[in-house]
């Protein structure tokens, strides 16, 4: 393997990460820095890279405020009733303020959207769901990025952030290396937006074998959205609220088109509808927050797995009868075509065809995605007209490191943003970090050579066990002396399933377990000092499972700590298994010592900025 070489760039604006939100982000950086250096880093790449990379059938988020459809209050109390009372009302709504203007620039740039035939409106599917036609839909705001970043590397993994040494906690850049060359990368920054992907597989998948990938969220979202500023001793919050979702069995489609559009329902094997029945045991678990409307979809979950575990099994999803109406079905079928060509070839595999057989649903493993149904993220300051001062340290998306910015999936606290709410937090995060520039906030950084060629060292190590340790093979491909990513994966996988809440123990688990799982934790970390790395793409599965290690790591320790259960159906903290409200209605933040790696906790408080009535903005 030839030797690789050390590329340097310094820019001002460093987005790592193109997916929705990076792309938000370098677009949005080139209109208030017309004068300013904008980078943008891609693992993949940028035309067809995150979660939305194959396509959507809908846009999750979007107000419709100049038709009175919906006002950011609105989304604010359907965020903060899903989440059982636990949001960032400041930064919810300051998302859903500025959505519609996103969504309407994808308009104009050409992606296709449906519209409803009598109004001219955009088609709805729920609340605040609308219908496009999405398979352009990355490429689309892609091709925005590529115009607005003065360089867009794809290729590149982002490993490590670096840190200013002039200033203490302030960054100054961040480096990896390139997947097909080999070559190491060097990013020196004035500011960096972190706009990573959040964790999938950190649990042990149901898919296994030839079926790991075919997992929802995307697959190769390994946790960089967490671990790069809980490396740097930024602060997290709401790690433990992990999501379970209900997906078609085996293929992971998702199922939300089909209740909203197709208004398809779900029943037990006996074709009973059977959520009613656990009424009674699920409000003695969490009081009042079962009566709330909408259901909070971890309750609906939880009435699912009880079902199942009472020998009730398995559950379907009642698509008969709305395949009976052949625009319906029509619609059915594209809506899988356009989002996960998987889940039909599994439906074919298995000779199920919807229009006469009701398919089979399942509950996923745990995700970490913080853009998606949960809060998990880093702890970041609120925009100046909405924060109360815990929440708010002058810059809008500044994570507690100076000069270090989220979006998307590494922002905690603002929940059901999806690609639209992301994309928008990622316009919001880059126009903060350009008015942070302008404000002489990053003058005078220092990042030294020694800095840099420690980290070059550190990133390819793993070669080099690799190297070293195949020397000490004499048969077969087992070393005494390094492991390969996918065997930690595997065993980080199985550390999460058993003891923090996977679907082998039925997401259930306990101070004893969690304390247990650390412990494992902490050996796993010590011997991925020895994992080997084959070749480049090797290397980068390394480093996703060091990234996933380190957020497994943070999101044990939040799980630790608070001490209820304040979302059956995502998990049970067995020894704690009601909601809490009395001593846990509040946000939990964590920060790892850079030095030790040791974790700190406290609680911080729950601000309902927005009342529970009216549609107007309350005072805090």
């Amino acid at each position: 393997m030839p030797k690789s070489k050390t590329v340097y760039e310094d820019c001002d604006v460093l987005v790592v990460g193109g997916g929705m939100a990076g792309t938000g982000a370098a677009f949005e950086a080139r209109h208030w820095g017309r004068d300013l250096k904008i980078i943008c880093v891609e693992k993949a790449n940028i035309d067809r890279s995150g979660a939305v990379a194959q396509g959507l059938y809908a846009i999750n988020c979007y107000m419709g405020m100049q038709w009175g459809e919906n006002q950011p209050e609105d989304h604010v109390r359907y965020a903060r009733n899903d989440l059982m009372g636990l949001v960032r009302e400041d930064l919810g709504y300051d998302m859903a303020r500025h959505v519609d203007s996103t969504v309407h620039m994808f308009d104009e740039w050409g992606l296709p959207m449906m519209r409803n035939e009598e109004t001219g409106r955009y088609q709805r599917e729920g609340k605040w769901q609308i219908m496009i036609h999405g398979e352009s839909y990355k490429p689309i705001v892609a091709e925005a990025a590529k115009k607005s970043a003065d360089k867009i590397y794809n290729r590149i993994m982002i490993t490590h952030l670096l840190m200013d040494e002039t200033k203490e906690n302030r960054v100054g850049g961040a480096v990896g290396f390139n997947m097909r060359t080999g070559n190491y990368h060097v990013f020196r920054a004035k500011t960096v937006i972190v706009a990573a992907g959040g964790a999938s597989h950190i649990f042990k998948p149901r898919a296994v074998g030839e079926g790991m990938g075919r997992t929802w969220y995307a697959p190769w979202s390994n946790g960089s959205a967490y671990a790069l500023p809980i490396d740097v001793g930024a602060k997290m919050t709401q790690m433990e609220n992990r999501i379970v979702l209900c997906r078609f069995k085996d293929g992971y489609g998702p199922v939300g088109a089909y209740f909203l559009h197709l208004k398809t329902y779900t029943q037990n094997a006996n074709g009973e509808n059977y959520e009613k029945k656990w009424y009674d045991q699920t409000k003695e678990l969490v009081g009042e927050y079962i009566d709330h409307h909408p259901t909070p979809t971890c309750l609906r979950n939880h009435a699912f797995i009880q079902e199942v575990m009472a020998g009730r099994g398995p559950i379907h999803m009642v698509t008969k009868e709305a395949f009976q109406d052949p625009h319906l079905e029509t619609i059915g079928w594209e809506n899988f075509l356009g989002m996960t060509v998987g889940q039909a070839v599994v439906w074919a595999s298995q000779n199920i065809d919807p229009k006469y057989q009701n398919p089979e649903l399942t509950t996923s493993e745990p995700y970490v995605m913080g853009s998606h149904a949960t809060c998990s993220g880093a702890w970041v300051s609120g925009p100046e007209d909405l924060s109360p001062p815990e929440y708010f340290w002058g810059y809008n998306r500044m994570t507690t490191v100076e000069g270090l910015f989220g979006a998307g999936d590494t922002v905690g606290g603002s929940a059901h943003k999806f690609s639209s709410g992301s994309f928008t937090e990622g316009r919001l995060a880059a126009k903060a970090a350009v008015k942070y520039i302008q404000d002489q906030k990053a003058e005078d950084i220092n990042v030294s050579e020694k800095q840099c060629e420690n980290f070059r060292e550190i990133i390819y190590k793993p070669l080099e066990n690799y190297k070293v340790g195949r020397n000490e093979i004499t048969a077969g491909t087992v070393s005494p002396s390094y492991i390969l990513p996918l065997q930690g994966l595997q065993r980080l996988q199985k550390i999460m399933d058993e003891y923090v809440g996977g679907i082998s123990f039925n997401y259930m688990t306990n101070e004893n377990t969690l304390k247990r799982g650390l412990e494992l934790l902490d050996l796993l970390k010590e011997d991925l000092e020895h994992v080997g790395a084959e070749d480049y793409h090797q290397l980068m599965r390394a480093w996703e499972l060091k990234h996933r290690t380190l957020t497994s790591q943070c999101v044990t320790e939040h799980t630790l700590f608070r001490e209820e259960t304040r979302w059956p159906g995502y998990y049970y903290r067995g020894d704690h298994m009601k909601l809490d409200d009395e001593n846990w209605h509040c946000l939990t933040v964590s920060r790892r010592d850079p030095k030790t790696g040791k974790f700190t906790m406290e609680k911080m408080p729950v601000y309902h900025i927005i009342d529970d009535e009216e549609k107007k903005f309350a005072a805090s």
